[in-house]
């Protein structure tokens, strides 16, 4: 078998987009992964153009960019999603469908659509993650540990900062750490948060509070603050660039390409690293 034949067959949708862009310029490079298409929604004009020119690559792959999965999902061992909750959930639909290993790093779903992903790593593998940065999963553990040791007898609140684009809030990530440490807890989420404050009380005990800033063109940045009496600490990831993120969607197809139907995540692919 050569090596070309070795590589993971790959399909980015949502190639132009800010993550999608940058997935598609380090899968290019990557030694384990091939594109093979890109996928845009209908109505593009960029729909039929090769991907290397749609993502600013400089040059061309030799691949195309088409509005139907349907065109080109059974070329791919793998499916990289960054693009809209409704197109998600249609890329769900037929990577489950033709049987393609998922990685979905689009945020906004609601508890019922994530239950779809859920169902669907009955039969295919899939990781579901709201932020891919490795990083980020470090700070997941962090989280962890920090909430077993003081969770109980500290306030929690969690501030996280975007550009003025973003249109969900809070944020995946934000959620994401707010049901890590709630989990960690022994508490519901949806029975627990807070979303900003106004007016006159004080602070419910037992809640977690969530603060989203949106300005300007402000990186991704969360920090969770554990509030004690003479004392805080505080845990923090800032992103300077996407690069991350992406670097680390691309480590997630090559780990998912080769696992059995499942739902995974991040931390799973930590671990395969540290092994």
């Amino acid at each position: 078998m050569t090596e070309e034949k070795k590589r993971i067959k790959t399909i980015v949708v949502g190639p132009r987009g800010k993550m999608g862009r940058l997935i598609t310029q380090l899968a290019a490079e990557s030694e384990e992964l091939k594109l093979v298409a890109g996928v845009g929604p209908k109505g593009r004009d960029y729909i039929g153009q090769d991907l290397g020119q749609v993502t600013f690559l400089g040059r061309n792959l030799g691949v195309p960019v088409v509005d139907d999965l349907t065109e080109v999902i059974e070329a791919s061992d793998v499916i990289i999603d960054f693009s809209t909750k409704e197109m998600g959930l249609e890329v769900l639909r037929l990577a489950e469908k033709y049987k393609k290993a998922l990685v979905c790093g689009t945020t906004g779903f609601n508890p019922k659509e994530k239950q779809f992903f859920q169902k669907a790593s009955e039969t295919i593998p899939v990781l579901y993650a709201a932020n891919t940065s490795k990083l980020v999963n470090v700070m997941n553990n962090l989280l962890q540990i920090a909430t077993a040791m003081i969770g109980e007898e500290t306030d929690i609140e969690i501030v996280e900062m975007h550009d003025r684009w973003k249109k969900d809030a809070p944020s995946g990530t934000a959620k994401e750490m707010g049901e890590l440490i709630a989990d960690e807890l022994g508490i519901s989420l949806s029975d627990s948060a807070t979303y900003g404050r106004e007016g006159v009380g004080e602070r419910e005990a037992g809640t977690i509070g969530f603060h989203s800033l949106r300005m300007g063109d402000t990186p991704s940045s969360h920090t969770v603050l554990f509030g004690g009496f003479g004392e805080r600490l505080e845990i923090s990831h800032h992103a300077t660039d996407w690069r991350g993120f992406a670097k680390g969607a691309c480590d997630c197809a090559v780990f998912l390409a080769k696992q059995s139907p499942g739902y995974y995540h991040v931390s799973d692919v930590l671990e395969k690293d540290l092994n």
